[in-house]
């Protein structure tokens, strides 16, 4: 009650009920730091002074006079209060045991200067006193970021098994762009020790930097050394693989599987390269190399089996029959017969899953809906159940059923999958908004089609369906959406001119609206990209630094755009 009073800035009700309080326990150090901050609160300075110095005179305990140094200074009595502080700092000469509880005591006012030094001098005084992490916390505070990432880089030479917790502290300041200033020292930092000491847990950090940069390739080269140097575990090598693949950055990705594989690894390891690997050809892959890709799935089978342990890369070979050869029949009766082979709960989950997914390609809704509630059954509380309740809201979107969508989107936004929760309040708000100007949601049954048949992997059709509702539905809410995802195909299918035009009347028309940033973006991308206009991608790139501020392609658009403005590399 009393901290409620406190935070509702009710001071007098505070002081009120921490007195009864400090009444019933004098001795709770919290109740009685409580009654300060309330006199404090209402400007009783007298008072809170008093009862610091009667404390101060019963257990001479010197974290008391940091109080009362800060009771001064809450009146503007500088000078008075650092002597107060400097008097606490003394007493660590006597007892070297206060030291940390009045560094702590220091830190709560902020007042990190004399943090430092009772850190520094309770650890003079023992040697058994082990501060350097709350020391180094101290040094990144007060903006001393050499010194903070030299002490935490010391302590890891001294104890390299507490690297992954300090990592965790790189993180408050280490960000994805490589011009960072802390990504900077760091990285100097860690150069300079490699210099002298060519431990691994140093290659292994200056990896993690890269990774936090997204400079796969980079990372991948301290992950060849650390394997070649260590126990040749592939294990971080592969989750490189899969990181660098989620970032798009598929020329790396390859590359890193195509060292795994040539490795020799065990067959486990093996497996999951080569799946990876085949993944990421589908990805890229023209129509042409589809009869060489289906051979590739052929051979994998055959080398590894047909039992559970390739179950997953078996439902990806369905997924490219249905999908990429456009053969759902087969995809269909090979899933089918995949799940009445299975035994575990989650294994048949995921095969449904995906058995769903491709009746929806062939438009066989309700016998997709079923199957996706069997997998909502069959792995309840589960993440998988999660995505498969997405996707009944999906297709029912697909079937214009939006009203049901729209119901079951409002309880997903809810979900613990971040991803799934975006998804839904996406999707959901794309529904409410273009269902209140028109009735008969012509213009977003239009909209739903385009998206199944990208869903279908139907590219050319999704264009045109685009097309139709951007002549037929000029004006409404929804053009800006339609102009975005129709560029977003015209890309994939190498038609830049097409998607640069799209790019172009969403900045002319709907410049202020929230697609604006993705516009200017995806349009700066293009010309710094297959259009070859630097100079234009520049000054798009130029307009996200300075027009779309909190967008999330700020530090990517400052980046490219101090590339090509022709900054010196770090």
């Amino acid at each position: 009650m009393a901290k409620n009073y406190m935070n509702q800035g009710e001071y007098e009700k505070a002081l009120k009920t921490y007195e009864q309080l400090v009444k019933n326990d004098p001795r709770n150090q919290l109740y009685f730091f409580g009654l300060i901050n309330s006199y404090q609160q209402l400007e009783d300075f007298t008072v809170a002074e008093k009862l610091l110095q009667e404390k101060l005179s019963a257990s001479n305990n010197p974290i008391y006079l940091i109080e009362l140094g800060h009771n001064l200074e809450l009146q503007k009595l500088n000078e008075k209060a650092n002597s107060y502080y400097e008097k606490a700092l003394v007493t660590i000469a006597q007892n070297v045991n206060y030291s940390y509880s009045l560094a702590r005591s220091f830190e709560k006012y902020s007042l990190l200067d004399y943090a430092e030094k009772a850190y520094k001098n309770g650890m003079a005084g023992n040697s058994m006193m082990r501060f350097e992490i709350p020391l180094a916390r101290i040094y990144g505070e007060q903006g001393k970021l050499d010194q903070m990432f030299e002490a935490f880089l010391a302590l890891i030479e001294k104890e390299p098994e507490l690297s992954t917790t300090i990592i965790r502290e790189f993180d408050w300041y280490i960000t994805n762009d490589a011009s960072n200033e802390a990504n900077l020292i760091l990285k100097k930092a860690i150069l300079q020790r490699l210099q002298q000491n060519q431990g691994i847990v140093f290659t292994e950090i200056l990896s993690w930097l890269f990774i936090q940069q997204k400079d796969f390739n980079k990372a991948f080269v301290q992950e060849k050394a650390i394997y070649k140097r260590g126990n040749k575990n592939l294990q971080r090598i592969i989750q490189l693989a899969v990181i660098s693949r989620s970032e798009e950055d598929l020329e790396t990705s390859k590359e890193v599987l195509e060292f795994i594989i040539g490795e020799d690894p065990p067959g486990n390891i093996l497996l999951q390269a080569k799946q990876l690997l085949l993944n990421m050809k589908v990805q890229t892959a023209s129509k042409k190399e589809y009869e060489e890709i289906a051979k590739d799935f052929d051979l994998v089978l055959e080398e590894f089996g047909n039992g559970e342990e390739t179950l997953s890369i078996q439902i990806d070979r369905a997924n490219f029959i249905a999908f990429q050869l456009e053969n759902v029949k087969k995809a269909e009766d090979l899933l089918l017969e995949l799940a009445a082979r299975t035994n575990s709960n989650y294994q048949l989950a995921s095969v449904k899953m995906a058995l769903a997914d491709i009746l929806v390609i062939a438009q066989k809704f309700n016998q997709a809906l079923i199957n996706y509630s069997q997998v909502q059954n069959l792995v309840k509380n589960d993440e998988l159940a999660q995505e498969a309740r997405y996707k009944v809201a999906k297709t029912s979107y697909y079937k214009g059923d939006f009203e049901w969508a729209k119901s079951q989107l409002d309880v997903l936004k809810a979900s613990s999958t971040q991803l799934i929760a975006n998804n839904a309040l996406e999707l959901s708000l794309l529904i409410q908004e273009n269902s209140l100007e028109d009735s008969t949601q012509a213009a977003l049954k239009l909209y739903a089609h385009a998206d199944l048949l990208i869903f279908q992997n139907k590219k050319e059709a999704a264009i045109k369906i685009l097309e139709e509702l951007l002549q037929q539905h000029k004006g409404d809410k929804i053009e800006d959406e339609a102009l975005l995802k129709q560029a977003a195909l015209y890309v994939e299918l190498q038609q830049y001119e097409k998607a640069e035009t799209n790019y172009l009347k969403i900045l002319e028309y709907y410049p202020d609206d929230i697609l604006g940033d993705n516009a200017t973006y995806l349009l700066a991308d293009l010309y710094n990209g297959p259009l070859g206009k630097p100079e234009k991608a520049k000054d798009f790139y130029e307009q996200i630094i300075f027009n779309y501020a909190d967008s999330i392609y700020f530090v990517d658009a400052r980046n490219k755009y101090r590339s090509l403005r022709g900054d010196l590399p770090d």
